[in-house]
């Protein structure tokens, strides 16, 4: 069962549209949520907020969701309030285990890394820690859910799939972007291109082989998509590229770690 309680430390893009997900999907009640926030912000119905936790026992759960960089502030506000939670939950981009473990006090602690998409339920949840059936219960209705073991590629996995969605839409703004600029009409080029991404990823998920063997498939010998895919495979030309932006986002999240370990 997925903890039928929780307080969350921020809600902004990220945690706010978990916390919708999980209220639309009848994971949580909004009755068992309260959120600290600096200033009050548009919430579902029935959840509560302030800018103290209230008194009494704690809840099944507490969520980390605010920046990074305001671990020490959060820790030195709330620290003590929370302290004992059975469990405690961090989507902050690279915030270790240990640094996590050195600002609060809590029975288990839990790492999660979500993407936006969870906000429709097709999102991706990357979780690093002890084995949490609550943890994985809480998550499951957000999308797909995967536990990483080796908590130094949790800054790759970050890059991926966290980052993820901002490199599609990147792509698929240039895809048609390169329409318009061949003729078509800029919206009727972008209608077409997030169609195409949007029914190409599902039949990916669906698929029995890979994406590299549906792109073959796709391509017939001499024909228009394989002149295409014969530019973007070029000197590895796409894989290259897509090395160099993940590498760089990793990177980052690895400084992060960094500057939160102090």
């Amino acid at each position: 069962m997925p903890p039928a309680s929780i307080w969350l430390v921020g809600c902004g893009n990220m945690a706010g549209a978990m916390l919708r997900r999980w209220i639309d999907a009848g994971t949580i009640d909004p009755r068992e949520v309260f959120v600290v926030n600096r200033q009050d912000r548009e919430l579902p119905d029935g959840v509560r907020q302030g800018r103290e936790f209230p008194e009494g026992p704690l809840p099944d759960a507490v969520m980390l969701g605010m920046k990074p960089q305001q671990l020490d502030l959060i820790a030195q506000a709330h620290g003590a309030r929370i302290a004992g939670v059975k469990l405690l939950i961090s989507i902050l981009a690279g915030v270790e285990t240990a640094t996590l473990a050195s600002r609060f006090e809590a029975e288990m602690i839990v790492r999660a890394m979500p993407n936006l998409p969870v906000a429709i339920g097709k999102g991706v949840v990357a979780l690093h820690g002890p084995h949490s059936y609550p943890a994985e219960a809480l998550m499951r209705p957000l999308g797909l859910v995967e536990w990483i073991a080796d908590e130094k590629l949790f800054d790759v996995v970050t890059a991926l799939e966290g980052c993820g969605p901002g490199f599609v839409y990147r792509f698929i703004d240039a895809l048609a972007a390169a329409g318009s600029a061949l003729g078509l009409p800029e919206d009727q080029a972008q209608r077409l291109a997030i169609a195409t991404v949007e029914g190409s990823g599902l039949l990916a998920a669906a698929a029995d082989v890979s994406p590299a063997v549906l792109a073959d498939r796709v391509a017939s010998p001499g024909g228009s998509t394989r002149k295409g895919l014969d530019v973007l495979d070029a000197d590895d030309a796409l894989k290259q590229l897509m090395l160099a932006t993940l590498t760089a986002s990793a990177r980052r999240n690895a400084e992060m770690a960094a500057e939160a370990r102090g």
